[in-house]
């Protein structure tokens, strides 16, 4: 069973337990626009700008719930037809990380499930290296996607390698440290003393390589509600 397997097991037990499975419930997701989803921060480029990714957000009966995807598209169900998408299809597995994070936004058990906007990217970078140090001390850190802000801020103050899959950021020194190609995975995973991985890796089906013996800090919306649901540590301060 996948990782995102293992958080549908979870999450319909507390759907089953809320009641929510038999309800006949509307939920639809669709792709924002750059400024819907991140306003107008400061740098020009975030994935979401460049066009390679969409921000998905889900609505579930005024909760509201986001994921990062590369394979995005309108969709209009039941909670219980959601439940039951094949999470192998990219399409699928953004649809419910998303809805999976507006329901359980409106059932209390997760918050912060929106994307920050303007200044948040940058605000949010200026406090992630203290909290690194109080919790994790001076870690090599294995980065996993892009995140310019988050990058520029920790390159100054930790030996860091970043990966990702954008073929214009491999390669390529950006704000202080070398991106470097998913060919590079597993020697970075051994390199590191601790992973920060984007919560979109839950969306597009590539987490499970990365819950292993290292510790692992998620960011962002993308992974609030599997965050909540299975316990593990994510950083997303200036999220809504």
């Amino acid at each position: 069973m996948t990782i995102l397997e293992q958080v549908r097991a979870r999450a319909i037990i507390i759907w089953d337990a809320a009641g929510l499975m038999d309800e006949s419930v509307e939920v639809t997701a669709a792709p924002l626009t750059v400024e819907q989803a991140i306003g107008k921060p400061e740098g020009h480029d975030f994935p979401i700008q460049k066009g390679k990714e969409k921000l998905m957000e889900a609505s579930f009966k005024g909760a509201k719930g986001q994921a990062f995807t590369d394979t995005y598209g309108d969709y209009r169900g039941s909670l219980r037809d959601i439940a039951s998408l094949d999470l192998a299809k990219p399409m699928s597995q953004a649809i419910f990380v998303a809805t999976l994070n507006a329901v359980m936004r409106c059932v209390g058990q997760t918050e912060c499930t929106i994307h920050c906007k303007d200044a948040g990217p940058a605000e949010c970078s200026k406090l992630i290296a203290g909290h690194i140090r109080a919790a994790h001390g001076q870690p090599k850190i294995g980065m996993v996607g892009y995140q310019p802000a988050m990058i520029k801020a920790l390159s100054t103050e930790f030996e860091m390698r970043v990966l990702d899959l954008d073929p214009d950021n491999i390669g390529q020194v950006k704000h202080g440290a070398l991106v470097e190609g998913g060919w590079a995975t597993e020697e970075v995973m051994r390199w590191a003393d601790l992973l920060l991985v984007t919560g979109t890796t839950l969306a597009n089906g590539s987490i499970d390589m990365f819950l292993n013996s290292k510790p692992v800090i998620f960011y962002g919306t993308t992974i609030a509600g599997a965050a909540s649901i299975m316990g593990w540590e994510r950083y997303c301060p200036k999220s809504m």
